[in-house]
């Protein structure tokens, strides 16, 4: 696509010279005992020679990023969630109206909360995406038609965008959650995401990038 498309998308894709290649995409996957699966699907995000810090300091003003590159994140459950932290983490905080910590089977977008200081969190969000070709007429870039229809995040804001009069989507967030901060060593690169089973009945899901991880606790619903 063109540099257009490509720097458009800047403030939660981390954008990539063009001509662009479109980010592999990866799939995390984990099954409770009783069965039932969670399906994490994302753009595998790459450093390209830039550091994490930098590209996390180009987030918009409500520091919200989109949890991997080009297409939106999601996140599939086949059955009832019940997201908690590690052990450690302060959860009290993470506690807002209209939003919760148990989520219904079903497909998320999938997006993260990075202020510049402080903790991070996981969001779920029951909107499924914006179709390219809309969020080109908002942003004020061109897409090829062949591509219109493709689901990205809404890197036209989260919140509200004044600018361009979008209301954004925080009134159709699911949960929000404190994830747990960890060091990756050996480094990771491209961004990755893990499903690994953690208990008798629960799955730790983890985001990596560059030296650092950050991850949560998805327990069956009960």
């Amino acid at each position: 696509m063109k540099r257009a498309l490509s720097c458009a998308l800047l403030t939660a894709s981390l954008c990539r010279p063009a001509p662009a290649q479109a980010a592999q995409r990866g799939t995390a996957e984990g099954t409770f005992p009783g069965g039932k699966k969670v399906t994490v699907e994302y753009g595998r995000a790459e450093l390209k020679g830039r550091s994490l810090e930098s590209l996390i300091a180009q987030l918009p003003d409500d520091r919200v990023w989109r949890a991997g590159a080009d297409e939106v994140t999601t996140l599939t459950t086949e059955g009832e969630l019940s997201l908690d932290c590690l052990t450690g983490s302060s959860c009290t905080r993470n506690r807002r109206p209209g939003g919760g910590r148990k989520v219904a089977a079903g497909k998320y977008s999938v997006y993260v909360s990075a202020p510049l200081e402080g903790d991070w969190s996981l969001i779920l969000n029951s909107d499924s995406g914006i179709e390219l070709g809309a969020l080109a007429k908002v942003m004020g870039f061109s897409v090829p038609e062949s591509a219109a229809k493709r689901l990205w995040p809404h890197l036209e804001g989260y919140n509200m965008n004044r600018a361009h009069q979008v209301a954004g989507i925080a009134a159709t967030e699911a949960a929000r959650v404190i994830m747990r901060p960890g060091a990756a060593n050996p480094q990771v690169d491209p961004f990755t995401i893990r499903l690994e089973p953690a208990g008798s009945n629960a799955l730790t899901l983890t985001l990596a990038w560059a030296d650092r991880t950050w991850s949560v606790d998805l327990n069956a619903g009960r």
